[in-house]
């Protein structure tokens, strides 16, 4: 068991190296800004708007087919537009009744889009992709747990096309403790964040799934005596009812 924990140190302590930060950010471009966020089912907006009281205020949730309802306007065709191609939109609609009216658009609720955290955090599965989640974002909603290897954090950028998947490992602990931001990436739609157990803790949950079995069998032959006294007290909870 030694010998492999050994062995799996030194298979995930060798990082990749730092030319592939390069083509991992270059693979696929994101801007940061929450303003390149494309809305799509079943995200929510919240629309703010001069001079008609009739959208001002409103929250819509995007229907299957990519459309909200508003009064005055009737059905408008959002899917796909960030939110200020929405705004624009809903003024060139509004021109129709008001002179001059201004639209906002935020978005209220991020439902369409998720990335991944995985591993040794409190809070695994899918998050809500806003545009602007970074890795430091990420892990802090996550929460690593005592065993996570916080030097080793694995950032994969998945692909449909063979060969353009991207990985990097990142060293989160030197991030937080010296500030040194520059690996701190800007996460993409669908990316899969995976923080491993240090080698220790993963000798321990390999023990543990080994013991596991074994572990209910060691109780009943441990404490035979109280399995043995439960009909008895069983039936004796049912006299007295």
């Amino acid at each position: 068991m030694l010998l492999g924990a050994a062995v799996v140190f030194s298979m995930l302590g060798c990082g990749q190296p730092q030319s592939n930060l390069a083509a991992f950010l270059e693979s696929h471009k994101h801007v940061v800004s929450s303003g390149q966020y494309r809305v799509a089912p079943p995200d929510v907006i919240a629309i703010s708007a001069t001079l008609a009281d009739e959208v001002d205020g409103v929250t819509q949730r995007i229907r299957s087919d990519g459309k909200i309802s508003l009064r005055l306007l009737g059905e408008v065709k959002v899917a796909g537009l960030t939110p200020k191609q929405i705004a624009t939109k809903l003024e060139r609609l509004l021109n129709r009744y008001y002179v001059g009216a201004k639209v906002s658009i935020q978005v209220a609720q991020y439902l369409s889009k998720t990335y991944y955290v995985f591993g040794q955090v409190s809070r695994p599965g899918a998050q809500p992709y806003t545009g602007r989640d970074t890795l430091i974002s990420a892990l802090a909603a996550a929460h690593p747990t005592f065993l996570a290897w916080t030097t080793q954090v694995k950032v994969t950028r998945p692909s449909p096309e063979p060969g353009q998947q991207r990985q990097i490992t990142v060293d989160l602990e030197r991030m937080v403790r010296h500030g040194d931001t520059q690996h701190n990436v800007l996460l993409g739609e669908g990316d899969i964040v995976y923080v491993p157990p240090t080698p220790l803790a993963w000798v321990g949950l390999r023990l543990r799934e080994v013991l596991y079995p074994i572990a209910p069998a060691v109780a009943v032959a441990t404490d035979p005596a109280e399995l043995v006294n439960a009909p008895s007290a069983y039936r004796a909870n049912e006299d007295l009812n």
